[in-house]
């Protein structure tokens, strides 16, 4: 069955495209430069394409940069925080509306190529901070979706988020499972030429790859404790 992902470079949905291909999916790769300041990360979007046979679109949204620039990922004068993404400093790595903005662009695609579903690797540790990431957003965006393309999208359409009720330590035991090479991904939200090690994706990156109980590929420039503020 042909499904488009929607992968950033990252762990989550570099780990992700390679569960769904395990799964038998005919996979499409898209991932958005929305301004980000960690664009690396699109790099290891387009290494997970090819280590997956896969096509690779990358969308520019760059114009939406001054649309949604309150974020320290898309506003170089706001500082990324550092910490655990349970505290409340890390609501300024919120975007607004982006992942709604995403699958809806996703799922357009999805229709013209004739996929049956659109992928996306929001997990249950993203439910704190961003309410773009959870089950009730996932829902609701399917059902959206469904209608606003009622009589050209694939009459068995749906959403597929495999880590939505998951944290990142199962999700690094699934890579470790499906043989990811986790050096092939990038987190850190800083942009620099490795992982600062110490941003809310880096510390989550560590934390998750230590509990999972598997090595760490992955180069920082520094590695603090932080206390799980939960």
């Amino acid at each position: 069955m042909k499904t488009l992902a929607v992968v950033s470079g990252g762990m989550d949905s570099v780990v992700m495209a390679h569960l769904l291909k395990s799964e038998g999916h005919e996979l499409t790769l898209m991932s958005f430069n929305y301004g980000q300041r960690h664009r690396k990360e699109l790099e290891f979007a387009g290494m997970a394409a090819n280590d997956l046979g896969a096509n690779h679109i990358i969308v520019d949204l760059s114009h939406l940069t001054e649309l949604v620039s309150r974020s320290s990922l898309t506003n170089a004068e706001i500082a990324v925080p550092d910490g655990h993404y349970a505290e409340q400093t890390m609501k300024q790595t919120v975007v607004p509306n982006r992942n709604a903005i995403m699958l809806n662009i996703a799922a357009g695609y999805a229709v013209t190529i004739g996929a049956r579903h659109i992928a996306t690797a929001v997990h249950g540790g993203d439910h704190y901070i961003y309410p773009d990431c959870r089950p009730a957003f996932i829902k609701t965006m399917d059902a959206m979706l469904t209608v606003a393309n009622e009589g050209f999208i694939d009459k068995d359409f749906t959403i597929l988020a495999p880590f939505l009720y998951a944290d990142k330590t199962f999700i690094a035991s699934e890579a470790h499972r499906l043989g990811v090479d986790l050096s092939r991904t990038w987190s850190c939200y800083k942009g620099g030429d490795i992982h600062c090690g110490s941003c809310g994706t880096c510390f989550e990156r560590r934390e998750a790859i230590r509990d999972a109980g598997i090595p760490d590929p992955t180069l920082y420039e520094a590695t603090p404790e932080y206390a799980d503020p939960r």
